[in-house]
Formats: C-alpha cells, structure tokens, sequence
C-alpha cells in the first residue's frame, strides 16, 4: 500500500527560541506515544530505537522522524533509556539492567536497586532470585539481571556478575582504642560498621563511606570528609545527604532564572491601589500569598488573594520547570530552606515584598454574609504589597484594636510596620476588613465541620551562629487560622473555576479512613472505655466529637495522635475524591507556586482556562497528571521526613547536656522489644527497651497497644507520663534512649492491672484492664 505523501517539515528552531515545547505533530507513518509505550510494556526483549522501526515497518524517513519522537518522549518524561539504547516507560524498570546490591536481609536475601536511575521518583528495590546456594552477593556488587514485575513490585534474575562498585553510608567517625567506627546516621540502623580503610578522616567527621561485604562481615572505606557534624548547619546538610535532597542547581537553570527575572511583567489587571497584605511566619523565606478584603455595601465581602505569577516565569519545558519538577517541593530546616526554584526567583521577583510591584495570579473572591463562596474570577494582575506582616504583630495589631479604637482621617495606602508595630493605618484598611470577612469565612468553616486535631509542632530558634536557643510549640493565633481559611476559600474557588472550564485538576485528595484504620481506632478507644461504632458513616465531625467528649482529661493528646494515624495520607492526582480532613467535595492547591509543584500545574490549567497568555498548560499534560501526582507526592513525602529528622536532631542536641538527668515523657509507641516516649513540652523520640524494664517477662498487648508484665502487672502503655532517666541522646542521628529511673524495676510508676486510675495521676492511665484479646 503506498504510503500518504508527507508534509513538508519546517526548520526546527534553535534551542534558546524554544521557552517551551508542545509536542510535534506525528508523521502520518509514524506510530502513536501510546502504541510506542504499548509496543515497549509488551515486548520480552529490550527495545531501542531498530526494534521500534522493525516492529512498525519503518524506513528511510519515518525512521529519523522516530528518532525525534522518542526524543521528545523522552524530554517528556514518558520514556527513559537504559544503557544498550533500550527504551522503558518512565519509572519503569529496564527488562536487562545493571543492579548494585543494596542489602542482605536476614534470611539471606539480597536486595538491589538499578546502577543508573534517571527518573525523578525514587529507584524501586529488586529481590534478587539468586540461583542455587544463598549468599554469593554481598552488598556494593554489580550484576546484570533480567527483570519481570511481580505483583506490586519487581525481581531480577542474576545474568552476570560484574566488578563490584561503591555503596556509601553517611555517619559519623568513632574511635575505641586503636578501632576506629563507622556510627551511621540512620537512627534505624543500631549496628556500627569497622572502618577498613580511613584516609583523612578524624574522630568526629562526618564521613561518607563505601560499605562492602555481607553480614557479619561488613567493613567501610571512607570515601569523602564532609566535615564537622555539630557544626551550624550540618544537621540540615545531614538530611540532604540521607534523604538525597537537590540542594544545589545546574548552571542552566540558574542562568535561566537570572534571564527571566529581568522580563516585564507586560499588561495585566492593576491592583497596586489594593492595601493587599502579606502575614506570614516571622522568619519567612518567601512570600507566596497575599490578601485584602472589602464590605460589599449588601452584608457580604469582596475579596482579593493574590498569589504570586510563577508560572509567567517558570514555562514547561524549562530548565527551571524541570528542576522544580524533580524537586517538587521547597524544604524547610531551621537553619536553611532547600528551595524548588533559584532564590533569585523564589525569594526575590517571585516574592511578594511590600512596596515592590509583583506579577500575581488575583483570585477575586465575593463572599456572602455566611461565609459561602458565591463567586470567583482569575486574572493575571500587578500588586504592590503594602507589608509584610509577621502573624504575631497582626494578632497584637488586632488585639489592640479591640481595647481602643482611633479615628483616622487621611488613611495611605502602602506603610510598612515600624519597629515590630503595624501602623494604624495599616490596621484600619486592611486588617480590620480581613478580619470582618474571616469570622464569616470562619463560622462557614464551623458549618462544614472539618477535622480539628490541635497538636503541637515545635519550633527551634537559632541564633545568627546557628546555634540553638530554644526549642518550643509554636503558638496557635487566629492570625493564622485568617490566612488559612483564605487559603482554602482560593484553593476551593481554583478547583471550581477548573471544573467549571472542564479543564484538567491535580487535586489535593485526601480520602476517608480504611475499614482496617478504623477497625484499629475502634480497638484502641475501647482501652479508654469509648465507644466506636463501625457502622455509621465516618465524617470529620464524627472523630471531632470523640475529641470534645474527652475535655481536658488525660489521654486527650495520645487520643488526637491515633486519631491522626487513622487518616489516609493526603496525596495529588487528577481524580476529584474530595478531601476528608477539610470536610470539602473538591479542593487544589493553588496558594504556594513558589514551593510546591503542583500549585505550579494548576496555575498553568488556569492560565490555560481563562486565556490569560503564556505559560499555560502545553497540550497533552492531563495525561501524564496520575504520573506527576504520584512522583510530586512522594516528594512531598521525603521532605517531610528530611524535616522531622532535622527538628529531631535538633532536639538530641539540645537534651545533650542533660543526659543521666530525668526527664517527664509521655509513651507514644509500644512494641514487643520495647516503647518509644517523647520528652513533655519538647518532642524527640526516644526508645525504651523492653529488657531493662527488670527480669520479669513483658507481654505484648497489640490491641491494647501496651506491654504487660508477666508477674507484676506493671502495665506500659500509649499515653502513659512518667519519669525517666535519659540514657543517651545521638544529634547525628536524632535518637534518644531512657532507662528507668535508678532502684525501680517498675520505679517509673507504671499501671497496675489491679489498679483503677485517676484521670489525673501521673503514671496510672484511666480504664486500664487485664485482657485476653487476640492480636489483630
């Protein structure tokens, strides 16, 4: 059959003209993205660019217009390559790929992960199906395997060993005597590793290591000094080496960045006569988000929250697009911000400072008497921000103005604050309104019913040498719970305003607890004496009122922390499952472009919606949104671990001074070999074990979750105060370890089964019983 005559190709651009590329139109004899990923999921062998040609019958041109099209697929994120010049789906696994074991776990088998691994998700773990007698692998050595997928994940089938490579561990040097001691990182990881090989490392450094062999001998080589772990800002740097962090950017990206901040802002709506203002934490790297509001003359308010334009100056395509893809979110330490986008972008042109014309995106708002959204617009918009506000002087602002009132006569618009104070000004036009239309956005709120888990989240104060001054709970104002209701009426209006266009959503879902998490919640309340029915329809309220029954009795905090286990991880994707905690049907996140990606997509959906110019969504991105969900929700994922470990080390290092001291904990977590307690008004976890709680044997209750002993009763459990005696506290990996106090084996006061508890007894948890329950 002749083939159609083609259309003539038009010179390609050069690379620099291109900000960012929709994808070219396909040669009439060429075959489809979604036959080509077809062609490559099914096929046995490796496919690269002659088995693709081979298998759709191209020649002459159509084969260096194939050569184009898996370019730009690739450019795309649909496909990687694999060394060989073989194509596999992106996050996929290559069918022939080298491994470099990672692991050999205690049944002898060996754990790896692909040597070369160019997606942006993390490298997938592969059992290797070693082939006659266990343990011919050790961790650092290379093979050449053919994979398959099984089930939920992968395994490989070792084809040929290769010369072994490098596996590197952070940790710490430690020297016994003449010894010295690899003493990782990882507060999971208890074992410390001989150093064979130390090179110009100290006692003390802060190494990476090459780790070699297979249990019980596993030795490491010291590959890079990285210096002094106690040093300001090393525990930060900790976390971006364990966690993998991008914490430095191309050469490009940041040219790039320096290139598009010098561009006008061009034509757009002018809102620079608004006294918008931005309140946000005292030690604010980048300003996302501003708000302004205004009575409607009918009971209702007109309102304005403008975010800032990021995607005027982030294209798809770009380098920079592709650096915030990877990273997907900005990461906050106390001592330094990782952030998604080059400072010269995220903490200057993009941020919006007061008295500094900004590009925003403006959702425009109109807000009934009641709260509800009634109607909303999207425009691209210059503001000039009146100032910046620190939420604590906007709360004493407003606390002040409720004890005295001033009349002011000639109000300007834009006065920053002085010395710590917001001017009254400033009070009168633009906090005053905010605050009438928040107390309807409020009750709304209060209408809706959403999840209110009111725990604490620690704070560290530095000083300017980095070093710690203090560690406490933030403070919870209504200042913040203000922007926080704005936030979620233009997130709420976004995913409408794209719903409404039947334009494509990356949606914030959070979806309702499982049976499974419930059934453990119902298990758990019984021990407290609260019922739980599983057969009602579980709303937020619903887990709300268990909280409100409780008062300020004890058990109330451990109570709001399993309540908070029980919820699903929130997470992005393209279908709206509605969102569980907030009480909302729909819901996006549109507020924080500057560190979260996906805030970035939905941006570009409605630049694209309303024709608001350049920078909108390129053609064919909805169906790579599940992909990206996924991808920029376990990133999200990783940096909140990077950040916990941080604060956490933060913490050992404050207690470091105090250890052999006693310390008030609570008891968060209980295991067969032990239980995990936190210190009072402090945070930091730290573990307990179950052999030094005295010789007599500690039953493990799952359901109840507590320890029993065998001959006392001397009960352990979640939620349980008492003293104990810090043993040891690690800054390097963040862990602690207590004993009981000195003379008690059942010293630290624990519940007897014999015992009824006072609410407010330390030592003695409420309703405790003996009980024969099958674990679950």
């Amino acid at each position: 059959m002749a083939r159609p005559p083609r259309t003539p190709r038009t010179p390609r651009p050069a690379r620099d003209a291109r900000p960012s590329r929709a994808p070219r139109k396909r040669p009439a004899g060429l075959p489809s993205r979604k036959q080509i990923l077809d062609f490559i999921a099914s096929s046995d062998q490796p496919a690269g660019k002659r088995e693709i040609a081979r298998a759709f019958g191209l020649s002459g041109q159509d084969k260096i217009d194939l050569k184009r099209l898996l370019k730009d697929m690739a450019d795309e994120g649909l496909i990687d390559s694999s060394p060989g010049r073989a194509f596999h789906q992106a996050g996929g696994v290559p069918k022939v790929t080298v491994l470099r074991v990672q692991a050999v776990d205690d049944s002898g088998s060996a754990w790896a992960v692909p040597e070369q691994w160019h997606a942006e998700t993390p490298p997938p773990r592969l059992r290797i199906m070693e082939r006659g007698r266990r343990g011919a692998l050790g961790i650092g050595d290379r093979v050449l395997a053919r994979t398959e997928e099984k089930g939920q994940g992968f395994v490989a089938h070792p084809m040929k060993k290769l010369e072994r490579s490098a596996e590197l561990v952070l940790g710490v040097v430690k020297r016994e005597g003449t010894r010295f001691w690899l003493s990782p990182v990882d507060k999971k990881e208890r074992r410390e590793l001989a150093i064979a090989e130390l090179k110009d490392a100290e006692a003390g450094d802060l190494v990476l290591c090459e780790v070699a062999g297979r249990p019980p001998r596993v030795s490491a080589r010291v590959d890079a000094v990285l210096g002094d772990p106690f040093a300001p800002r090393s525990f930060s740097l900790i976390a971006i080496h364990k966690h993998g962090l991008r914490h430095e950017f191309d050469r490009e990206a940041i040219d790039e960045a320096h290139r598009v901040s010098k561009q006008p802002i061009g034509e757009r709506e002018d809102l620079t006569h608004l006294p918008i203002v931005a309140i946000d934490p005292e030690d604010a790297r980048d300003h996302d988000d501003a708000i302004w509001a205004e009575g409607d003359g009918e009971g209702g308010w007109n309102a304005v929250v403008a975010i800032a334009d990021v995607s005027f100056y982030v294209r798809p395509g770009s380098e920079l697009d592709k650096e915030a893809r990877a990273r997907g979110n900005s990461v906050y330490f106390p001592d330094r911000v990782v952030p998604m986008l080059p400072e010269e972008l995220s903490a200057d042109i993009c941020s919006l400072k007061e008295g500094q014309d900004r590009a925003a995106m403006a959702c425009h708002l109109k807000i009934d008497r009641e709260g509800n959204l009634k109607n909303w617009r999207f425009t691209r918009a210059k503001v000039r921000i009146a100032a910046n506000i620190a939420y604590e002087d906007a709360q004493a602002a407003m606390d002040a103005a409720k004890e005295e009132r001033i009349e002011v006569s000639s109000p300007t618009c834009w006065m920053p604050p002085v010395e710590g104070r917001v001017p009254q000004e400033l009070v009168e036009q633009s906090l005053k309104p905010l605050w009438a239309c928040w107390r309807a956005l409020f009750a709304a709120r209060q209408k809706r019913d959403p999840l209110e888990l009111d725990l604490p989240e620690r704070r560290v104060m530095l000083d300017e040498k980095g070093r710690i001054m203090s560690i406490a709970a933030r403070d919870r104002l209504d200042a913040h719970r203000l922007v926080e209701d704005f936030m979620i009426a233009a997130n709420v209006a976004a995913a409408r305003a794209l719903e409404a266009k039947k334009a494509p959503v990356m949606y914030r879902v959070h979806e309702p607890p499982s049976r499974e998490k419930l059934v453990a919640l119902k298990d758990y309340l019984a021990t407290f004496g609260i019922e739980f029915a599983l057969g009602q329809v579980i709303k937020p309220g619903t887990l709300n009122r268990i909280i409100e029954r409780l008062g300020d009795a004890d058990g109330r905090e451990e109570i709001m922390e399993q309540l908070l286990r029980t919820q699903m991880q929130a997470r992005y994707g393209p279908e709206r499952l509605g969102h569980f905690g907030l009480a909302l049907a729909t819901y996006a996140h549109f507020t924080s472009p500057i560190r979260r990606y996906a805030d970035l997509l939905v941006h570009r959906a409605l630049v694209s919606a309303y024709r608001l110019g350049d920078g909108g969504l390129p053609p064919g991105e909805e169906g790579r949104f599940e992909q990206i969900g996924e991808q920029i929700s376990m990133l999200e994922r990783r940096a909140m671990e990077a950040e916990r470990d941080t604060v956490d080390r933060y913490v050992a290092a404050f207690l470091a001074d105090q250890v052999g001291q006693l310390v008030e904990c609570r008891i968060t977590g209980v295991q067969p070999f032990g239980f995990f307690a936190t210190v009072e008004d402090l945070g930091g976890d730290g573990l307990l074990f179950a052999k030094d709680l005295g010789r007599e044997y500690f039953r493990y209750d799952e359901a109840a979750r507590q320890l029993v002993g065998d001959e006392s009763g001397d009960i352990y459990r979640v939620g349980l105060r008492l003293t104990l005696r810090l043993a040891d506290a690690n800054p390097v990996s963040g862990s602690l370890r207590f004993e009981l106090p000195e003379g008690s084996y059942g010293g630290a006061a624990p519940a007897r089964r014999d015992r009824v508890r006072g609410s407010g007894q330390r030592g003695r948890p409420a309703n405790i019983r003996h009980s024969n329950r099958k674990r679950r």
